[in-house]
């Protein structure tokens, strides 16, 4: 095992009883060690994502991910590894690293497995040189979900792609990815997220009654493909578009007919060009707020309210 220092304290934002942010507490908590093939990483921001508090809100919602209390929180982390356990061969202690932990990862210190799935032992990549670590913090939920989504539909040049929840934390990175990729992107939102969506190079339109009339005067020549990163409103709209289904894709819902996107399920190597084209800065990911963790509860109701145009970061 090689190690940067020995770390002499530790701190975890955890529950002990599940329910909404006012459940949640700073503690104290043994420093954790990594064993053969995991890294420890020495958390300094950790991004949050709406699965965080809903997957702890109840009980019957947390066991249905597999979570028990006492219960971590947050998944998106970034940071640098301090503890290199037995085995691992691609990591080194000082290197610069983030990904995910499920439900663990707004902590002084996360031991996630070298090569391990996000829901099982958490997932680690190398931060790019260029690429900070507030948004290294939020990239890995939103930009593989985004990554799974684009997959399913393979937007192009002559696409025109309706996103439902453009300005959503998945949809910024999605709108771009599309536009990447040579679409037109029109996208969903309120009327207060229009700027913000112009400014990602989306063409925005109101969501609710009439979304599919709308949609049509923007784009009378037709729309090709969608992605409802929201509910199913998108896809009852772009089935009234005339779009096939097998182009058409959801995240939060689960239609009959539609291929749903899990980033779970992206492909090798997507997070990682996620994080090069922040790096490079041909894409934009907007961080709305910043907490440190003493203020966790503040953040996750401000989180929760689902009125940011961005992510937000916490601090540790």
């Amino acid at each position: 095992m090689r190690e940067a220092h020995a770390a002499a304290s530790s701190r975890a934002v955890q529950l002990e009883s599940f329910g909404g942010p006012e459940a949640l507490r700073l503690n104290d908590v043994p420093v954790p060690q990594a064993g053969p093939g995991q890294v420890r990483v020495r958390v300094t921001a950790a991004g949050l994502n709406p699965m965080d508090w809903f997957m702890t809100s109840d009980a019957q919602t947390a066991a249905r991910f597999g979570l028990s209390l006492p219960c971590g929180f947050g998944t998106d982390y970034a940071g640098v590894v301090d503890q290199v356990g037995d085995g691992v061969t691609r990591f080194a202690t000082g290197d610069r690293v983030f990904g995910g932990a499920v439900s663990r990862a707004v902590a002084d210190h996360v031991v996630v497995g070298e090569a391990g799935p996000i829901t099982v032992d958490g997932t680690v990549q190398h931060t790019p040189d260029g690429l900070d670590d507030d948004l290294a913090a939020v990239l890995t939920i939103a930009g593989s979900t985004a990554a799974a989504a684009l997959a399913v539909v393979g937007p192009g040049p002559g696409d025109t792609v309706l996103v439902g929840g453009a300005g959503g934390g998945v949809g910024v990175f999605a709108v771009q990815l599309a536009l990447l990729a040579g679409a037109r992107v029109i996208g969903t939102g309120s009327a207060s997220s229009a700027e913000a969506l112009r400014a990602l190079g989306v063409e925005p339109v109101t969501y609710g009654e009439g979304l599919a009339d709308r949609v049509r005067a923007l784009a009378p020549d037709g729309v090709t493909a969608a992605m409802d990163l929201h509910n199913t409103d998108t896809v009852r709209a772009a089935r009234e578009l005339g779009v096939p289904d097998e182009r058409i894709t959801t995240i939060a819902a689960q239609v009959d007919g539609i291929t749903p996107a899990n980033g779970a399920d992206a492909a090798p190597g997507a997070l990682e060009e996620i994080a090069r084209l922040v790096a490079a800065g041909r894409l934009r990911v907007p961080i709305s707020a910043t907490f440190p963790v003493e203020r966790i509860r503040e953040a996750v109701e401000v989180q929760a309210a689902r009125h940011v145009h961005g992510k937000i970061v916490i601090r540790l």
